[in-house]
């Protein structure tokens, strides 16, 4: 399909380069920097692209204006494509040609159906995305999820552009705080019943033993020495770890399930676990393990940030051993180009700092420059922050649940003859979930308030599927979807279809940016964007119509939404529903 973006880049780059332009040379602005410049005007008066000048401006010693004037007098670029250009103080602006668009977008719909926007751009292309990664014997809560949804909407994406993306969920299955649960279970394990609740009874144990080791330092210790024994491979202790593993994957999956969420691997801290005397080898080797106060840590003074700790002093592990273990094994197992790990902006210094020391690993400068740490804000109770210790979190599975019942419950009232009622309620419900976490700037701290997640009016996941649901039916009452060959798509020049248009045009340009910027937030809104589009087309226009070459017209531009906003909401992680 046709980059209008890419023509006027082009076309820009060729009018500068016939200017030679001393100083504008030296700075050497590339096709995409040009490309990149490129805006899309928010008032529609002002055109579909606007090129700013200001940049340009010092090298050039010209005023803004005067270089719009300069390029817009000089540049050849195919009327057929670009139908006028204004200049407007430092902007050129630039009209697509409304018929060539139309065409090139409903084709391209056409002939690619749901694989619309899908492309090879990344082929070749290893890209790791770490996300989820709860902790093994605790509950799963709200604090869980946006890590879950946006890495999960990240992998989809990636994967739809062409990249060869693995899912990781990196558990948090090792560590002192199995020390902690084994020391409990060794005390009250007969008063629980963990196989028949086991993340609920193994979370009253967690929060019991944790009590008493605040009250008693010797009792601390013996977790300790707990884990220090599970890393030295005592038989009860790791027999104890397998069971709770086992039982927390089991409960685990259940709410994956219903988010529909996927994983290529599930190797957690425990497998990197005999691997990290590597990394303590190479580190040794390279000069940069030293001691202090009994642990073994690297000195990250000069780049201005704390030390790393690679060993306790009892010389146990620490995560930090095990990720950077795992960076290891990823680069030799992946052969990756890109290791992106989805968590809280809380570890914001930690990851600094571990990329920093993966530097002295000896390995290839493509891996390191690989490690992408992907900061999101903190989900937090109107009441304060979470913590599974003092036992004040929201469980995940109970919040699906809960939006799952009061969709019901609105269905019910509002709509009680609709067929496959459970079915719909749960695509909703979920829907209007995922659609709360992902809609907001990855960094953004969350408030959690049931009555924010489970408003359906306005900008929400529902109101997408509500939109969806008005195009079935559109196509339901027209009987069938006309063949494209047979439309005449002249008949679609007015302002409304054309605002459809352009939205169906963005899709591809839209998924690129959420990987440019590994923010799947970019497409949330697009979606609303389309959805608000459709709403006004639909509004505007009578499909339905006695004129039935108008009719098919606008019931194929129709059928194309629908199409698109599917799509869309399906990377996101939302199901779309037929009726509603």
């Amino acid at each position: 399909m046709i980059d209008f973006k890419e023509i006027i880049a082009k076309s820009i780059k060729e009018v500068l380069e016939n200017q030679n332009n001393e100083n504008l040379n030296q700075s050497q602005i590339s096709l995409n920097d040009l490309k990149g410049y490129i805006e899309k005007p928010n008032n529609k008066e002002n055109g579909d692209y606007a090129f700013p000048t200001f940049r340009l401006a010092k090298s050039l010693k010209k005023s803004p204006q005067i270089i719009a004037n300069d390029i817009k007098e000089t540049i050849k670029i195919e009327n057929d494509k670009i139908e006028k250009m204004e200049v407007v103080g430092g902007y050129l602006n630039f009209f697509v040609n409304k018929k060539l668009l139309t065409k090139e977008v409903l084709k391209e719909i056409n002939l690619k159906q749901e694989k619309y926007g899908e492309s090879e751009e990344g082929k070749g292309k290893n890209i790791i995305v770490e996300y989820s990664s709860p902790n093994i014997a605790k509950e799963f809560h709200i604090g869980h999820l946006r890590t879950t949804l946006i890495g999960s909407a990240l992998y989809n994406i990636y994967k739809y552009l062409g990249y060869n993306t693995i899912g990781i969920n990196h558990l948090g299955d090792y560590g002192t705080q199995f020390g902690k649960m084994i020391e409990g279970y060794k005390r009250w394990g007969d008063e629980y019943n963990i196989e028949e609740n086991p993340i609920e009874e193994l979370t009253k144990i967690y929060i019991r033993i944790n009590d008493l080791c605040k009250q008693d330092e010797k009792v601390l210790e013996q977790c300790r020495e707990n884990f220090k024994k599970l890393e030295d491979g005592d038989e009860y202790c790791t027999k104890l770890w397998e069971k709770f593993r086992a039982l927390s994957l089991k409960e685990f999956n259940k709410t994956y399930d219903l988010l529909g969420v996927k994983f290529d691997s599930l190797k957690g801290e425990a497998f990197y676990a005999d691997k990290t005397k590597e990394v303590i080898d190479l580190l040794e080797k390279q000069g940069k393990l030293i001691e202090s106060e009994g642990a073994k840590i690297v000195d990250l003074s000069e780049k201005g940030m704390p030390p790393c700790i690679i060993c306790k002093s009892n010389g146990s592990s620490i995560y930090a051993t095990r990720d950077l273990a795992a960076i290891l094994y990823r680069a030799r197992t992946y052969d990756f180009d890109k290791c992106i790990y989805v968590v809280a902006y809380e570890q914001n210094l930690y990851f600094k700092q571990i990329f920093e020391v993966a530097k002295y690993l000896g390995l290839d400068k493509k891996y390191t420059d690989g490690l992408t740490h992907v900061a999101y804000g903190m989900t937090r109770l109107a009441t304060g922050r979470m913590s599974t210790r003092e036992g004040n979190v929201i469980k995940v599975n109970e919040l699906l649940n809960e939006a799952i019942k009061k969709v019901l419950d609105i269905i019910n009232e509002k709509n009680p003859s609709l067929e496959e009622k459970e079915e719909n309620a749960k695509k909703i419900g979920i829907g209007a979930v995922v659609f709360s976490n992902l809609c907001t700037t990855n960094i953004k701290d969350q408030i959690f308030d049931w009555n924010t997640v489970l408003n359906f009016n306005g900008e929400t996941g529902p109101y997408i599927q509500y939109i969806y649901v008005r195009t079935k039916s559109v196509l339901e009452k027209a009987g069938k979807t006309p063949k494209l060959e047979n439309v005449d798509l002249n008949l679609l020049n007015d302002e409304a279809s054309q605002e459809v248009i352009k939205n169906l045009y963005e899709f591809n340009q839209t998924l690129q940016s959420v990987v440019e910027k590994n923010e799947p937030s970019i497409l949330a809104r697009y979606l609303i964007e389309l959805a608000k589009s459709f709403s006004n087309f639909y509004n505007e226009n009578k499909i339905i119509c006695d004129d039935k070459e108008l009719q098919e017209a606008r019931v194929f531009l129709t059928y194309a939404t629908g199409i698109v906003l599917k799509t869309g909401a399906k990377l996101l992680g939302i199901e779309m529903p037929d009726k509603m």
